[in-house]
């Protein structure tokens, strides 16, 4: 058998011919600016709406299975998703704003408690060990200069407000494309695998529909499964915190049902501002979060997130923990929420592939 047909040189040949692709367009990145911006237009509608694509089609699907015209079920589902958000906006909003109006109110008193603490902090610092004095020094002088550049820097923030307010266009520009993108999704997302699968050989089209149907569950799986995990975890906060007589229980509640999209850093930023509502109302109940915390945790771990997920995802925690923190480092806030089901979905390619090759 010649060199080249060995299968070793092929892959060989084909990961030096990546790389050079890479570093040519690193050298040639002006080349993929108009790639870059196009993509930073349409990722916030795309994966609005592809978040939504894959809660409504169970819905969908049921009706279309129902006898129900296709256009009639995405109209019943445009129709579930006002109803839901109306639901929320009508039930929730107002026990939010009466905690918000609260914690503004009571916000004055808890700086002014922060205050204290550091002027006694000031008076008593020949009492700390040295090493601590030293790092107290370094705090207060990086937070003065860091203060003096802020005062020379106010010409630059008002004109930092103009790119805010055309940030915040774009944003809503995409969101009133959400709708119409999802609607095609609806109408014509079963027609994407036939799609893909046009571009390949008839012998390579059975493999090729085997992977995009297993990217397509893994991602179901993820949405739906999280989107599950994060209102059951939030229902169990606010219970915990009701229980235990903690301010704002409804506000945190709903702070930690959203932090806990964020893989493995989520429990830890939500747990936060509980910690210290719960020290400026009681010390006490700082025990007592922490304790409603791991409980609730400890369920979406074992219990919950099993159940809802089951095995499809099957990552180790210690891969999560290093997906995270590397996304983060790369890119992030949107890596470290993506990390997880971008890697599932490599994941499943690989598996796919290395399948396909084994029973060749």
């Amino acid at each position: 058998m010649a060199l080249t047909e060995k299968r070793w040189f092929r892959i060989m040949i084909a990961i030096i011919l990546f790389l050079l692709i890479m570093f040519l367009l690193n050298v040639n990145n002006f080349l993929l600016e108009p790639v870059m911006v196009l993509l930073k237009t349409i990722f916030l509608p795309f994966v609005l709406a592809g978040i939504l694509y894959y809660l409504c089609r169970p819905l969908v699907t049921y009706l279309v299975k129902q006898k129900c015209p296709k256009w009639l079920a995405i109209i019943a589902a445009y129709f579930a998703i006002i109803l839901f958000v109306y639901g929320i906006i009508k039930l929730i909003a107002p026990p939010i704003n009466d905690q918000l109006e609260r914690f503004v109110d009571n916000l004055p008193a808890m700086i002014s408690t922060v205050m204290d603490w550091v002027e006694y902090v000031q008076e008593n610092r020949s009492t700390f060990p040295s090493f601590i004095q030293d790092a107290f020094l370094a705090a207060s002088q990086d937070i003065e200069s860091r203060l003096q550049d802020n005062v020379g820097n106010i010409a630059n923030g008002i004109l930092g407000v103009f790119g805010v307010i055309g940030g915040f266009i774009n944003i809503l520009f995409g969101i009133v494309l959400v709708p119409f993108i999802l609607f095609y999704m609806l109408k014509d997302g079963q027609r994407f695998s036939t799609s893909v699968t046009a571009f390949f050989p008839k012998k390579k089209k059975e493999n090729v529909l085997a992977i995009l149907k297993d990217m397509d569950r893994t991602i179901a799986t993820y949405i739906q499964g999280q989107m599950l995990v994060c209102l059951i975890l939030g229902i169990l906060l606010f219970i915990g915190y009701s229980i235990i007589g903690l301010n704002y229980s409804l506000v945190l509640a709903v702070f930690g049902m959203f932090t806990n999209v964020i893989p493995f850093l989520g429990p830890f930023i939500a747990v936060i501002p509980a910690l210290l509502v719960a020290l400026f109302q009681e010390p006490i109940l700082v025990v007592y979060v922490a304790v409603v915390t791991l409980i609730a945790q400890q369920l979406e771990g074992n219990v919950i997130s099993p159940n809802v997920m089951g095995k499809t995802l099957n990552i180790h925690p210690l891969t999560i923990i290093v997906l995270v923190l590397t996304a983060g480092s790369l890119v992030g806030i949107v890596g470290v929420i993506f990390a997880i089901p971008l890697y599932s979905i490599v994941k499943v390619i690989v598996i796919n592939i290395v399948k396909i090759y084994r029973t060749a």
